[in-house]
Formats: structure tokens, sequence, C-alpha cells
């Protein structure tokens, strides 16, 4: 556990990507299997549920730091992170203990989610008897399911093959999907001679950046392929030995919340692996994501949210056929070939409703792929995806082979009217805001964000929150309305699940309108045109 500390310790105080893959090597070379099989469960971001009440925590600590709770509340108001201000107040261990890391979770933990109340409190006490400042605080951002470190599962896998020599992109692939961290799977990931068996198995996502240049700077406009770019849920499904398997992007495993596709996969020859875009699709038109929001959050899919909200899978590559992995092969063959395996599947029983081809779109200009981008709104779509005809597909982010050509968001100007404390380093700043729009004489709320501003302006910000607060409702607070700045965002639709009657997408801060009084914000009434300028299926309740 001592060991665990000391690498996060490391980790959160370097912003150097090479001393971060150092750290993590180091790591992975000196630990046991079982305790590095967790490190890489907790720092690709996988958590346990909380294992302890925040409530007891608090009053836990409170009373073993023999102080009373609003003393406590008060100290938590200004550190506003729990995991540390538990860890600030409580006085040093009274004993040393370091057991490995995957002991601390096999024979303490993990147990904590079947204990009565009486049996956390001993064992959290006992942990407080044994670990240092630094354990102890890694301790409880375990218990309280808030473990987070400035590494992504990048840094981790190239780590990862920094100390085992392991490819990197053969790790990736390792990693995906559903797995409990055991020294036996980790022997399995870092050994050369692993055969990477598993019907179920995804591949790592080819993900695209924005594009930064003109279009133009891309070079020959017959060396890319267009399309249309979706807002729905980036998947991968799989047709393994007679089975189908559905993963999104998330490493979710999502087969359940698709029977429609997994009738429709049934048409796929074995050794299939389609990577797509799930929408909703109705009446041959694609639905605003709100909609689907409305579906993946349903614990049970009745009848009724089923015909409300269809889906289907646009498929835009081939990863595998056969069961050979393909994605090596230039993108124009993997296209050849998935317009083959769409065509044949049709000619199977598909009815081509739930299982769609992405339009692909070649161009003699750039002015002529501009012209199209213009139309995206009307097609539904966020923009274009420019993809090199000859790349591969490769695993995560690398730059110059695909590019996601956005259009230009929707703003507005809005009032800041509640705000919230944020998480990890902005955990004391309030960070996290709900923006108004007239209703006529009244600010009705219209959505949420928390990104798009400076360090200085947030700085500002939360100033302003805690000087003119009108009320609490637990962490958010109101703020007398005076503030007003552009909110950008992707989509927009009707909705009756919201307040204000309207659902948007990706909602961030454009900049800070100092120069507006609240009177200049928009109205309902402006955003409802931009919805009647751009009809869209509207999302039922």
């Amino acid at each position: 556990m001592k060991r665990f500390a000391a690498l996060y310790s490391a980790l959160d105080q370097t912003t150097k990507t090479s001393e971060k893959i150092a750290a993590l090597a180091d790591y992975f070379k000196t630990v046991s299997p079982d305790d590095a099989a967790w490190a890489v469960y907790f720092l690709c971001g996988r958590k346990i549920r909380q294992l302890v009440p925040t409530k007891l925590l608090r009053e836990w600590s409170a009373e073993r730091a023999g102080i009373a709770s609003w003393l406590f509340d008060e100290c938590y108001e200004v550190v506003g992170d729990l995991a540390e201000t538990m860890t600030l107040i409580l006085s040093p261990a009274e004993a040393a203990a370091d057991l490995p890391l995957h002991r601390w979770l096999a024979e303490r933990l993990l147990p904590l989610h079947t204990s009565d109340v009486e049996q956390k409190k001993q064992v959290v006490e006992q942990a407080w008897n044994e670990l240092d400042e630094a354990t102890r605080f890694v301790f409880h951002k375990i218990i309280t399911g808030s473990f987070r470190v400035g590494v992504s599962r990048g840094l981790v896998v190239r780590g990862l093959a920094e100390a085992s020599g392991i490819d990197a992109d053969v790790l990736s692939h390792r990693l995906m999907g559903d797995w409990e961290p055991t020294g036996e799977l980790f022997a399995g990931w870092v050994n050369p001679d692993t055969h990477d068996a598993g019907i179920s198995k995804p591949y790592p996502f080819f993900l695209a950046h924005p594009l930064e240049t003109e279009p133009s700077e891309l070079g020959e406009p017959l060396d890319w392929q267009a399309e249309w770019k979706w807002d729905g849920i980036r998947a991968q499904l799989i047709r393994r030995a007679g089975e189908t398997f559905i993963w999104s992007r998330g490493e979710d495993l999502t087969t359940d919340r698709f029977p429609e596709l997994i009738a429709l996969a049934q048409h796929l020859p074995d050794g299939t692996v389609i990577d797509g875009e799930i929408v909703g699709y109705r009446d041959g038109e694609i639905m605003p994501f709100a909609a689907m929001q409305r579906r993946i959050g349903r614990k049970q899919l009745g009848k009724k949210i089923l015909s409300d909200v269809p889906v289907a899978l646009i498929a835009f590559d081939l990863l595998e056929l056969g069961g050979i992995d393909i994605r090596q092969q230039p993108l124009f063959e993997r296209r050849a070939q998935l317009e083959q395996v769409v065509l044949d599947s049709r000619l199977r029983g598909n009815d081509g409703e739930g299982f769609l081809l992405s339009t692909a779109h070649h161009f003699a200009s750039w002015e002529e792929l501009t012209e199209l981008r213009q139309t995206s709104r009307e097609q539904h779509a966020e923009g274009l995806m420019l993809k090199r005809l000859n790349s591969p597909y490769r695993v995560g982010r690398p730059r110059g082979e695909w590019w996601k050509w956005k259009i230009e968001p929707y703003t507005v100007d809005a009032v800041l009217i509640y705000a919230q404390r944020g998480h990890g380093k902005r955990a004391s700043l309030y960070t996290d805001y709900t923006f108004a729009v007239w209703d006529e004489r009244n600010l009705v709320p219209f959505a949420k964000a928390y990104s798009g501003l400076t360090d200085a302006e947030i700085a500002k910000v939360d100033r302003y929150v805690r000087q003119n607060t009108i009320e609490r409702f637990g962490p958010v607070r109101s703020v007398t309305p005076e503030l007003v700045f552009e909110l950008a965002f992707e989509n927009i639709s009707e909705s009756t699940r919201h307040k204000s009657g309207v659902a948007v997408r990706f909602p961030r801060i454009a900049r800070w309108r100092e120069d507006l009084k609240i009177a200049d914000a928009d109205s309902l009434e402006t955003i409802r045109a931009m919805i009647r300028a751009n009809p869209h299926p509207a999302e039922q309740s």
C-alpha cells in the first residue's frame, strides 16, 4: 500500500510525461503481479463502489480528531476534498504496517461491501492506526470511490510497455473489455507468448483530433474520404462463435441495451467486428441524442421505450473479418470489405433500417467539401469526419490521419444563477455552474457548464459566488443574477424532461460577457427559433 501511495505522489507531483512513464515502469517492475493488476485497475479510471458512506466517515474522523461536526464541515469547506480533509485533521498513526495493495483490497476493503456499520468502523480505524499520512490519503480516496490521478490510460499502457517490453498497441488490446484485477491476469498481459483469445474482446478505438488547420493544408482531396459525424454512441459490434457483443467506447458491455442490433447481428458471419455509431433512428431520420439518453438511462427496456426510440448502427469501419484482424489494411480496402459485409447481411435478411452503412463522400476539391459541410445540420450531423484513404486503423488518438471537422456551435448569452464546487484540484472552488435564460420576465434554468474559463476567471467567479450567495441547497448555492456568459453547444432539441423545454448537447462556456447586463441575455423564444430553423424529431417524455 505504501508503494502504491508513493507512486500516486510521484505521478501527482510532475507534469512531465517522461517522468510519469518512468515512475509507472519502475512500479510495475518492482511489485507483485497482484499489486500491479490492482494498480492498473485504479490508474485506468476503474473504481470499486463506495465502501463506507460519506456521512459515517465524516462522523468518525471528526470524533477521532476530537472536533465538533460543525468544525469538520468548516475544514471541509476550506479544503474542498473529503479525503484530504480527513487526512489533515487526523493525528499520526500509532503503529506502522505495510500490507501489499492486493491484500488490503482482498482482506480488508472489499469485505466492507457486506459488513455492518461497526465492522466498517473497526477496519477504518485500524487503517488510521497503521498508515502514514500519504498512504492514508490514498486509502481515503479508494474507500470513498474518488480515486483519480493525473495519468491517462494511454500513459499507463506506455509505462507498462516500458516495464514489460510488450508493444503498447498489444497491451491496449489486452486491457480492453471486462476484467477483474488478478496476478494471473497481469502475468497474461506481460507474457509475450500470450494468445489473445476471448470471443467478446473488443479492439482499442481509433479516435480523431479536431481539425486545427484549413482543410486545404491536408493535401490532395483525392487522398481523403469524408463521412458525416453523428452524435450517438460510438460502439463496436462483435460477432464471434455464434454470439454477439456490443461494446461502447467507454468499455462498457452494452449488448443487452440494444436487442434490435442483436437480432440484426445474426445475419453477420462469424469473426466479424464492426466499428460504428449507434443512433436513435426512426422513419429514416436520426433522432436527437436526448432521446438516446432517455433510453440508455432506463434499467428496464419496455416496449414503449423500444418503440419510441428505436436504434440503428451506422457502420463505418471493419476491424475483423473471418476471425482475422484487418486493422493494418488501408482504409479503402477495409471500406470495400465493409460494403460487401453490409450487402451480404441484407441478402441474408437485414431490412436496412437498423444496420446502415455510413456514406463515404469523395470530393474533387476542398471547396466542394466545405459546401457539403454547410449542410450538416440538415442531416442532423455535427459536421464531417475526414479520413486518409491509406490509413490503417490505429490505437488511441494519433495525429494526421483522422480528423473531425465540426460545424460552428450554437451560442446563447445566459445568466449564472447557481454554482457548486468542482472536483479534484478544483474541489475548493465554485466551478460547476447553472445558467438561465429569459422566459418573459423570469429566468429559467437552461444548461449546466463547468469548462471554458481561465484560472483567473474561475477565481473571480468563485469570489463572486461566495460574496453573493442568496440561498444554500446542500452543496449548491443560488447567487444574485448578475453575471452573463456566452454558452456554446452542439445540438439542441425540444424536451419535456427539462424545465426550459429544451435539451442541449455538450454545453460549455465560450466567454464571459462582462459587457452585458442580465437584461441582454437571450430568451427561450430565441432558442426555440434555433430549433425551428433546424427541425429535428422532438424528444418525448
